[in-house]
């Protein structure tokens, strides 16, 4: 039996009984997912570094060019009037990688050297006057649709006011800046991928395995979650993670002590249930014998007769009540009006306050005040309440003959609503007590206690439609409040009274 029990509970854990759904590997999963996204992350970086770094480049690469024909230039310069030689003007544009070079020079220019035929300008550049934007946007035109055509280049010759101006071509300067790309890419790719390993390997150890850690532990705890040695266990450090385990730990705690709660209230209800049917039964016997009390003629047997039967009467319903209750329900109130005067004179009654004991029983209601309740219900609440506070008087300042022990009971209607308050002058109830007030077997105020009463309690008093509350006092003791409000009337009703 217990096979099956413990079967239908791990198939009823994971859907259709597959079991747990397996981790990811580590590329798969989390982290390989970070690992690619950083990659992606720093090449798109890379690409918007990638145009000034070009422009740069291309800018560089021009200046060599003007600053290798300025010195050139001012040679050739120096040797006027005389002109060059056409084989030492081809040496010289070779070197140069140029088709003509030209000084401007006090306001004149002069040819210095220059091909045969001079070529067809397509554009041309001012290196002195050139924004970041344009030389951007020159250095993408080159790259992209570059490589064929002729171009004019000036720019100052150091310090000075001489200008050189060159035509060329942009074969030589494209294929660099190609070069230069392709080493940029290798060394972004490269980058990207030491940050994305050096980031996977922060990332991993710092999260990734306390994620994979957490989940892990939730599995094996779904799968017997009443096992303590599958507890997460949390480490003390600082850190979100940390943290959530130490909650996930503190959860599971404090779900194996409920779900050790609840299988001790199975066992609890089974065994009560047994108990409270062979009780009734004893009583019910109890009951035929002491119907024959009331033929008795003595007195004092006819006196307490009543009192008797109506005891005996009530401890029978109680063992109904209870395995109603074993069932997870109450009955449903069956309201009519009741005498609150005759209902508290029952609970004192009840409650046989011994004289000796020195506890007052003080009740302070309204002439006449009725409650539209089921009696036996509100009787089971109202003498719940002053059990405990008389229990609660018993045990606090036995020894202090000064010390004042009162239960007050105190009852009023105000429009539709009847109060009724239960006030002792006890030790108060403890901070566990009142953080779990209406909790079973978690809400008792003295040792040995269940909680169970204040949980019936509550339980009959909502199905009334009314509240019960613990009422914060100046003075020592505690004080509960009860309201219940009359049935609504319909109007069929009304008018039928009336």
């Amino acid at each position: 039996m217990d096979s099956e029990v413990h079967t239908s509970e791990r198939q009823g854990t994971w859907p259709d009984g597959a079991g747990p759904e397996p981790m990811p590997t580590i590329l798969r999963g989390l982290s390989g997912r970070l690992l690619w996204l950083t990659v992606i992350f720093v090449m798109m970086a890379e690409i918007l570094i990638f145009m000034p770094s070009i422009s740069g480049m291309r800018m560089n690469w021009l200046r060599d060019r003007l600053d290798t024909a300025a010195a050139a230039g001012i040679v050739i310069d120096g040797l006027q009037p005389a002109e060059l030689p056409r084989a030492v003007q081809d040496d010289t544009l070779l070197a140069t990688g140029t088709k003509v070079i030209a000084l401007r020079k006090d306001g004149t220019s002069r040819l210095l050297a220059a091909i045969e035929v001079p070529p067809e300008i397509d554009a041309q550049y001012d290196l002195a006057h050139t924004s970041m934007l344009s030389s951007m946007r020159d250095a993408l035109d080159t790259l992209v649709f570059g490589g064929n055509r002729v171009m004019r280049v000036f720019g100052p010759v150091g310090e000075s006011d001489m200008i050189i101006e060159l035509v060329m071509t942009d074969n030589a300067l494209r294929k660099d800046m190609l070069i230069y790309s392709k080493m940029m890419f290798l060394i972004s790719l490269l980058i990207s991928l030491i940050t994305a390993v050096l980031i996977f390997l922060a990332i991993n150890r710092m999260m990734i395995s306390p994620i994979r850690r957490l989940t892990h532990n939730m599995q094996l705890f779904s799968e017997r979650p009443d096992d303590p040695s599958r507890v997460f266990s949390a480490d003390r450090s600082r850190g979100e993670l940390a943290v959530a385990g130490r909650h996930l730990a503190a959860m599971q705690v404090e779900l194996q002590r409920t779900l050790k709660q609840q299988k001790n209230l199975a066992d609890l209800g089974l065994a009560v249930s047994k108990i409270n049917h062979d009780m009734r039964n004893i009583l019910a016997s109890a009951q035929l014998m002491s119907d024959r009390l009331t033929d008795v003629e003595d007195p004092m047997v006819r006196s307490f007769a009543p009192k008797l039967l109506r005891t005996i009467d009530r401890a029978v319903g109680y063992t109904n009540e209870v395995l109603a209750y074993g069932q997870a329900s109450e009955a449903a109130p069956r309201r009519r009006r009741v005498n609150l005067t005759d209902l508290c004179q029952e609970v004192r009654d009840m409650l046989a306050i011994d004289p000796d004991s020195g506890i007052e029983f003080v009740e302070q209601i309204s002439e006449g005040v009725e409650v539209d309740c089921d009696g036996e219900q509100i009787f089971r609440v109202v003498h719940n309440l002053c059990r405990n506070a008389v229990q609660a008087l018993l045990t606090h300042d036995a020894n202090d003959p000064k010390a004042v022990r009162r239960v007050t009971l105190t009852a009023h209607r105000l429009g539709s609503v009847v109060s009724i308050t239960v006030d002792d002058t006890g030790p108060g109830m403890p901070r566990k007590a009142r953080e779990n007030l209406f909790s079973a077997f978690r809400g008792s105020a003295r040792s040995g206690g269940t909680g169970l009463g204040l949980v019936i309690a509550r339980e009959l008093v909502l199905a009334h439609g009314g509240t019960i509350a613990l009422v914060e006092k100046p003075g020592p003791g505690t004080q509960f409040r009860i309201e219940i409000p009359d049935r609504p009337v319909s109007l069929e009703d009304y008018r039928a009274r009336a």
